[in-house]
């Protein structure tokens, strides 16, 4: 990969030293849909540094339970990911590809002699950390003020944002998974939504209108 390919994958970096840089030093890898990245209790080796597909955040119990917190998307890193190499503590989060992706592994001591040496890059972690504390923030808001009917709508909108298609192939059980309640309240709730003639509900797929966001911000 030359530096003018990466800096169209990352725009905001425009340091040419800063992008060799991280070709010099990172690993390109590629990942395939399902592959587990992270599990809570490993200690974080690397930084993902996302140029192509997805990575999905997420936070576990003690029981094992899921809860959604967000995407990484081309461009982006991990904040609770660099929180971990800072304070060298294991990780707290799963992190599992969600579609075929491409990513270049910054090891840590790398990343910390980024932040030492490139302003872009510690400027990066910096909007990183600004921008995942707001996601999480409203991932908080959703669990505790938000009703499940509401929670799921805006699921479907950003899935249906992530995947740039209108249809989601899924079960009820992932769904329930990610949303943090059980197969029976997600499966009545589209239920409704198909009532509607907002969604279509087939195997493991989900059809849903072209007007849905418009249709539940009403």
């Amino acid at each position: 990969m030359t530096i003018e390919e990466l800096k169209a994958y990352l725009p905001s970096f425009t340091d040419p030293r800063l992008l060799q840089a991280i070709l010099d030093k990172s690993q390109l890898i590629k990942l395939e849909p399902g592959k587990v990245l992270m599990e809570p209790g490993q200690f974080v080796k690397m930084v993902p540094l996302v140029l192509e597909g997805a990575i999905k955040i997420m936070r576990m119990d003690e029981e094992g339970k899921e809860l959604f917190l967000y995407y990484l998307d081309p461009g982006e890193t991990c904040a609770l990911s660099l929180t971990c190499c800072s304070a060298s503590k294991p990780s707290e989060i799963k992190a599992v590809v969600e579609e075929n992706t491409l990513l270049l592994a910054v090891p840590v001591k790398v990343h910390e002699e980024f932040s030492d040496e490139f302003k872009q890059w510690k400027d990066f972690v910096s909007t990183t950390y600004q921008r995942r504390f707001q996601e999480m923030l409203e991932a908080l808001d959703a669990v505790a003020f938000k009703r499940m009917d509401e929670r799921l709508m805006r699921y479907i909108v950003t899935k249906m944002k992530q995947f740039k298609a209108n249809e989601l192939h899924t079960t009820h059980q992932e769904i329930a998974t990610e949303l943090g309640t059980s197969r029976e309240v997600v499966s009545r709730l589209l239920k409704q939504l198909e009532k509607k003639k907002w969604i279509e509900l087939g195997r493991n797929v989900i059809y849903i209108r072209d007007d849905f966001e418009e249709l539940i911000s009403k």
